[in-house]
C-alpha cells in the first residue's frame, strides 16, 4: 500500500470522526437522547441500591445505621438527583440565579465523595483493629474532613454567587480536582494496606480469598474512577472544550459520567451484594462487630 495513501485514510477518519463528534454535540435530539439515557441509568443505580438497603433492613432490622445501611442510602441519594438533573438538564442549565444550576450539578458530585469515601473509613476501622492500632480516631477525622469539603465548596459557591467570573470557577474545577485526588489516594493507602494484609492470611482460607478479591477490586475501581475525575477536572481548566456543565458537550458528559459513576457505581453495588447473616433467633444470633 501507497504510505501516502495510509496516511491520507487515517487522516479522512480522523476528521470524520470529528465532524461526527461536532454533529451530536450540535444536534438538540442527540442531546435529549444521551441526557435522558443518562438519566435512565442513574435511576436503575439507584432503585438498585434502594432495593439493596431495604433488603438489608428486612434481613437485620434491629441494628440502626451500620455502615453498610449509610453507604446504600447515599448511593441511592447520590444516583437518585444525578437521574433528576439529566431528566431536566435544560432547565437546570437555566435556572436564574445560575448558582442554583451550579449547586444541583456540584453537589451530587461531593455526596458521591462522601459516599466512597465511607469504604475507606470501614477499611481503615479493620486494619487499625487487625493491627491492634487506635480506631477512636478515624470516624471524628472522617466527620472532620467530610465537613471541610462542604464547608470550603459552600464559601466557592457563595464567591460564584456574589461574583461569578472565571476565576472563581477556575477555583471550583482546581477544587474539586484536588478533593478527587485526595479520595484516590486515601483508596490507594487503605485498600492497598488491608489488600496487602489479607495477601498474609493462610491461602486455603475461602473467607481470606473472598475478602482479598473484593479489596482489591472495589480498590482498583475506585482509585481509577477518582483519578479520571480528577484528570479531567484539572484538564478542563485549560480547555473549554472539555466543560462537563454545559448542554453543547453531551457525548463528553457521556463518556465521563458513565466512567467515573455509573460503572463503578454498578460495579462496586454488584461486589458488595453480600446481606449480612440471617438471624436464627433472638437468643442465638450473636452481631458482627
Amino acid at each position: 500500500m501507497d504510505p501516502e495513501f495510509g496516511l491520507g485514510l487515517v487522516q479522512a477518519s480522523v476528521r470524520g470522526i470529528f465532524d461526527w463528534w461536532d454533529e451530536v454535540n450540535e444536534s438538540e435530539q442527540w442531546q435529549d437522547r444521551i441526557f435522558v439515557g443518562l438519566g435512565a441509568a442513574y435511576g436503575v443505580i439507584a432503585i438498585i441500591a434502594l432495593v439493596q438497603l431495604a433488603r438489608i433492613q428486612w434481613r437485620v432490622p434491629e441494628y440502626g445505621w451500620t455502615t453498610q445501611k449509610v453507604f446504600h442510602l447515599l448511593n441511592f441519594v447520590v444516583n437518585g438527583v444525578r437521574a433528576i438533573v439529566f431528566f431536566l438538564r435544560e432547565d437546570v442549565q437555566e435556572l436564574r440565579p445560575e448558582i442554583y444550576s451550579t449547586v444541583l450539578l456540584d453537589l451530587p458530585g461531593l455526596l458521591f465523595f462522601t459516599t466512597y469515601t465511607l469504604l475507606v473509613l470501614f477499611w481503615a476501622e479493620i486494619y487499625h483493629q487487625a493491627r491492634s492500632f487506635p480506631t477512636d480516631n478515624l470516624r471524628p477525622a472522617f466527620i472532620l474532613i467530610n465537613s471541610a469539603v462542604y464547608v470550603v465548596q459552600a464559601f466557592i459557591w457563595f464567591n460564584f454567587w456574589w461574583s461569578p467570573n472565571a476565576v472563581t470557577e477556575t477555583v471550583a474545577k482546581l477544587y474539586f480536582a484536588c478533593v478527587s485526588l485526595a479520595a484516590a489516594v486515601g483508596f490507594l493507602l487503605y485498600g492497598g494496606r488491608l489488600f496487602l494484609m489479607l495477601r498474609r492470611f493462610p491461602i486455603e482460607s475461602k473467607g481470606r480469598r473472598k475478602k482479598l478479591r473484593e479489596v482489591g477490586f472495589v480498590t482498583t475501581i475506585c482509585f481509577t474512577c477518582f483519578t479520571i475525575r480528577s484528570v479531567m477536572m484539572a484538564f478542563s481548566i485549560f480547555n473549554k472544550k472539555a466543560d462537563l456543565d454545559v448542554l453543547d458537550h453531551p457525548l463528553l458528559n457521556a463518556v465521563y459520567y458513565t466512567i467515573t459513576e455509573i460503572i463503578p457505581s454498578a460495579l462496586v453495588l454488584y461486589i458488595l451484594r453480600k446481606l449480612p447473616p440471617k438471624r436464627v433467633s433472638a437468643s442465638g444470633y450473636q452481631p458482627i462487630r
